[in-house]
């Protein structure tokens, strides 16, 4: 990363506790919040810049950002996908997506692509039961999903990532 971009991350999280001047521990939820939607994730500099920030440890902060599925450790890729594992995704089969999602990308929910293109989320519900087993990359649907589907859509997103470059 160049240091420009760490400067920008730096100030961006800087910025972020400025808004919170003598919090405490109270507000550490909705500065791992602030922060995440500033940044896209929570690094470590984050995590330790707002455990100085609040006078608590960064384990302590990693500890209770861990604890929420809401909050991730690695930006996200240029194509994010959020696979549904609601009842109707799942008695239709949305493990073996799950699977083939796996395989394909060589990561596990929560995680980033090695080559920064792809990286995967499992939600509990997407709300497009209709449509199952459904997932989403970057906002858009993709419903009825084979394994297959799965495969050649994730080919597709990758051809189009290097026709872009």
């Amino acid at each position: 990363m160049s240091a420009t971009a760490t400067e920008a991350r730096n100030d961006a999280i800087e910025e972020t506790l400025a808004a919170y001047p003598n919090a405490g521990r109270d507000s550490l939820i909705p500065i791992l919040q602030d922060v995440q939607e500033r940044l896209g994730y929570l690094s470590r500099e984050a995590i330790a810049r707002i455990g100085e920030h609040l006078g608590l440890p960064a384990s302590k902060i990693f500890g209770v950002a861990t604890f929420y599925n809401q909050f991730r450790f690695q930006p996200l890729g240029k194509y994010h996908i959020q696979l549904c594992r609601g009842t109707a995704c799942h008695v239709k089969g949305s493990l073996s997506l799950l699977d083939a999602i796996r395989q394909e990308l060589k990561i596990e929910p929560g995680q980033t692509s090695k080559d920064g293109l792809f990286s995967l989320e499992v939600v509990a519900c997407i709300g497009a039961c209709g449509l199952a087993p459904v997932m989403c990359i970057n906002g858009e649907f993709h419903a009825a999903m084979t394994t297959q589907r799965v495969r050649m859509l994730l080919e597709e997103y990758r051809e189009g990532a290097q026709e872009n470059v």
